[in-house]
């Protein structure tokens, strides 16, 4: 028996492991990613780990065109701070190619998922709490992207915009002073097939080391 057309491919563990990569240019913007397929990756993305099992997240789906375009406009803002303080040297012209597509096109994107944890942190938090804080949500958050993936649904995973944190908050209506924003994922169907190749990653033995530090 075949898969339909439209079906996903099958993938084991280890595939999904290794080809989920962050998609910006082959997301579909014209084809909508339904309601019930987001909450059933979301559903899935409840039962990652996560600090003390406090479940202190919420996650804010957002696929109403006016609060999309309005969310873009602040992307687009950071986006081009963020290229221009860039070093050239720091991404490839393909990845900046990737970057400037998304933040030229998230209005477009079908669905946006606003990733929150409960409370705020002092400025001067320990590093501890900070890991702690922010590191909570991000296992729910890869879980989301694995789920999306084997569903035959692209995501890109980014924070620029939080350097317009309080305007975003302020334009879907989300207590500032009780949630912090930490990510936003774009979240479509994508062109050209929903295969991917083995992301590229440098060679293990250039980032392990065992037992001591080896510069």
């Amino acid at each position: 028996m075949t898969d339909a057309p439209d079906a996903p491919p099958t993938l084991d563990i280890d595939e999904l492991l290794t080809r989920t990569p962050t998609v910006r240019r082959r997301l579909d913007l014209s084809r909508p990613v339904s309601r019930p397929l987001l909450a059933e990756c979301l559903q899935l993305a409840l039962h990652a780990p996560n600090g003390g099992n406090r479940q202190n997240w919420r996650f804010l789906v957002i696929d109403d065109p006016e609060t999309k375009a309005g969310i873009a406009r602040h992307y687009k803002s950071a986006s081009d701070a963020y290229l221009a303080a860039t070093p050239p040297a720091a991404m490839s012209e393909k990845a900046v190619a990737g970057v400037r597509h998304l933040a030229d096109h998230l209005h477009e994107v079908p669905a946006l998922v606003l990733a929150c944890v409960h409370g705020r942190l002092p400025a001067d938090a320990p590093l501890a709490r900070q890991s702690g804080f922010f590191g909570t949500i991000y296992p729910a958050l890869w879980s989301f992207m694995l789920a999306a993936r084997s569903r035959g649904l692209g995501t890109a995973l980014t924070t620029v915009h939080l350097a317009h944190e309080r305007e975003v908050a302020a334009l879907v209506g989300l207590p500032a002073d009780e949630f912090t924003q930490v990510a936003l994922v774009a979240v479509g169907h994508v062109t050209g097939g929903t295969g991917f190749r083995r992301t590229r990653r440098r060679p293990l033995d250039d980032v392990m080391s065992w037992n001591r530090w080896d510069s």
